[in-house]
């Protein structure tokens, strides 16, 4: 696969306050999912999907991260990037990208994200959209039920439907150089600097196609989801 860009950025800083207690001596890219820790699972899809550059932003039980990386050679050059917890994903950003990524483009993504998506597709669609950062978008599965009511009638009842109409931030995204001109000192990238280049049009969105699957990992729900659907998440490279 030849894609057009070989480096990433992934925060795993996040202490995973809703894993509990699995996260109490582990950041949460180190729980185990099918026996391996996430970061495994992440470390191995980004290599064999062409990159051979991947900056770690490590905050909570940095240690357990940087040891694991370290006695685990996995094929790939890992550079680490410490960020406080407070300053959330803009610090982690924007020290991980100042510190090491020299490239105009790269992508950039949360460590907590499992999906099967066609990388080469995402990356082409950046370029050709000429954005500052293009967002991977999934359709919204809603947690409740929806109902349509007629009057006092129920007259359609869809239990925990996917809204096709309603798309939601996947954590993966491609970046331009250019956005470190947005992030922000401390806070949350999707509170300041995503809200900015939206108002300018520079924020881009990709829709995850036919076939491609994504779940975040925020909970031990979750955890439970990715294990039952592991392959299905991740049998798809193309």
């Amino acid at each position: 696969m030849a894609l057009k860009i070989r480096t990433a950025v992934v925060l795993v800083g996040g202490s995973g306050l809703r894993m509990r207690p699995l996260t109490e001596d582990l950041p949460k890219c180190m729980i185990p999912l099918r026996g391996k820790p996430l970061l495994y699972w992440t470390l191995t899809w980004l290599r064999d999907h062409g990159f051979d550059h991947v900056v770690l932003g490590v905050s909570h039980r940095k240690e357990v991260v940087i040891n694991y990386v370290k006695e685990n050679p996995l094929g790939i050059k890992v550079d680490f990037s410490e960020h406080t917890q407070e300053g959330e994903t803009g610090e982690g950003f924007r020290l991980a990208i100042k510190r090491h990524v020299n490239d105009e483009n790269f992508l950039a993504m949360n460590g907590d994200e499992l999906t099967n998506m066609n990388l080469e597709k995402f990356v082409d669609f950046h370029f050709a959209q000429k954005g500052i950062a293009t967002i991977a978008v999934s359709p919204m599965r809603s947690p409740f039920a929806v109902l349509e009511l007629n009057g006092n009638d129920i007259v359609e009842f869809k239990e925990k439907p996917l809204l096709e109409d309603k798309v939601i931030n996947a954590g993966i995204y491609v970046f331009n150089h250019a956005i470190c001109d947005y992030l922000p000192i401390t806070g949350s990238i999707e509170k300041t600097a995503f809200p900015a280049l939206a108002e300018k049009r520079l924020l881009k969105g990709y829709r995850l196609g036919k076939g491609e699957r994504w779940l975040t990992i925020n909970s031990v729900k979750d955890l439970s989801i990715a294990e039952k659907e592991f392959e299905s998440i991740r049998g798809l490279k193309k």
